[in-house]
């Protein structure tokens, strides 16, 4: 929860650089809240016997929230590995870069993130 609250703080920065726990950590609680939400609104469609228009209504509107600040951690992921954040229009190869190791010390987009976490 910490990591999606952490994100969220940033909705929009697409400045600076994050971490890959940061990023990780966002994508892997930003599935899991996904499945939950898929887990209770096909439970209440099948108690309620709704059609499957209030799931996706809930799964578009989750979508919708999450894409801006995902797309904030993700330029700032690259950003952190020494890359511009337009890569992140490339899905492929963008999973590879996110991967990549911090670049050591400070580069072109600020200092390196702090490893308190």
């Amino acid at each position: 929860m910490k990591w999606i609250l952490i994100v969220l703080e940033k909705y929009a920065v697409f400045e600076g650089r994050s971490r890959r726990k940061e990023y990780w950590m966002f994508a892997l609680m930003a599935i899991l809240f996904w499945f939950m939400l898929n887990i209770v609104f096909h439970t209440l469609e099948s108690i309620f016997r709704m059609s499957d228009t209030a799931g996706n209504i809930g799964h578009i509107l989750y979508n919708l929230g999450l894409f801006i600040p995902a797309v904030a951690v993700g330029v700032r992921r690259l950003h952190d590995s020494g890359r511009n954040g337009w890569w992140l229009l490339f899905p492929f190869v963008n999973i590879v870069l996110l991967c990549l190791p911090t670049q050591p010390g400070e580069n072109q987009y600020g200092p390196a993130p702090s490893l308190e976490d």
